[in-house]
């Protein structure tokens, strides 16, 4: 589905991403772990049309669409959960999630696809059950993880082939880490693409189908999950010892 080559971009004189080569086949979840400011943000940006990429090729679905802006990558089928979450602080969490549907609205429009915001929504509160409880709620106000929720669910509103996260579990307690990862693990069921990135290494790779690690913005390491999960240079970089695993709990 997703097509990497030797992908390179920067922001002025800095070069963060060099040669970096991935793919992810349609139905997968892949991980890309690394530490902070190893390029896998800039590597999502890139992908999203946020960051103009300064050479090396982003094919989907067969087409070319590097340095597209963001609304046509959007428009096509890729839809980028953000750090940070970026939640509409001042509309109510309905309102955020039907913001997401616009995009579906208007491929449906154009005869591309049945609109159905209304069954779209009940999808993500079947996934987040606390998001049709706070459905009338400011998002503003909603916990740092229920924000996340209300993020993923908002992106899940395009209806995108490609579904790109960025660090979700990043600022949240360890049992709703569990439960953000539980419903990842849940879109992989339901037939979704995903790649994500994150810090969490040993909570990304439990999810996720393979995994790349990247490095000062190269690749240096790729695989499956579980010969990631047990390689030792891994382990000791990302894993470490005595981590107390949530996922089971």
């Amino acid at each position: 589905m997703l097509k990497v080559r030797n992908l390179e971009a920067g922001y002025g004189p800095i070069t963060v991403l060099r040669q970096v080569s991935l793919h992810v086949s349609a139905g997968e979840i892949v991980t890309l772990i690394g530490a902070n400011g190893a390029g896998k943000s800039t590597l999502l940006r890139a992908l999203a049309g946020l960051l103009e990429p300064r050479g090396g090729e982003v094919v989907f679905d067969g087409a070319p669409i590097r340095g597209l802006p963001a609304e046509r990558v959007v428009d096509g089928g890729i839809a980028l959960v953000p750090e940070g979450r970026q939640v509409f602080a001042a509309m109510s969490v309905r309102e955020n999630l039907l913001l997401g549907s616009y995009v579906a609205a208007r491929r449906a429009r154009r005869g591309r696809q049945r609109e159905d915001s209304a069954g779209a929504l009940e999808q993500v509160y079947d996934l987040f059950p606390v998001l049709r409880e706070r459905s009338a709620q400011l998002a503003g106000t909603l916990s740092g993880g229920e924000q996340q929720m209300l993020a993923m669910g908002r992106a899940l509103m395009t209806d995108p082939r490609l579904l790109m996260m960025d660090e979700p579990s990043m600022g949240l307690a360890p049992l709703v880490v569990r439960d953000i990862f539980r419903a990842v693990a849940r879109l992989r069921e339901d037939g979704r693409t995903v790649l994500l990135v994150e810090q969490n290494a040993r909570a990304a790779l439990r999810v996720a189908d393979r995994g790349y690690v990247i490095e000062t913005g190269r690749l240096v390491l790729e695989g499956e999950s579980d010969f990631l999960l047990n390689d030792r240079e891994v382990q000791r970089a990302y894993l470490g010892k005595g981590y107390k695993e949530v996922w089971e709990q």
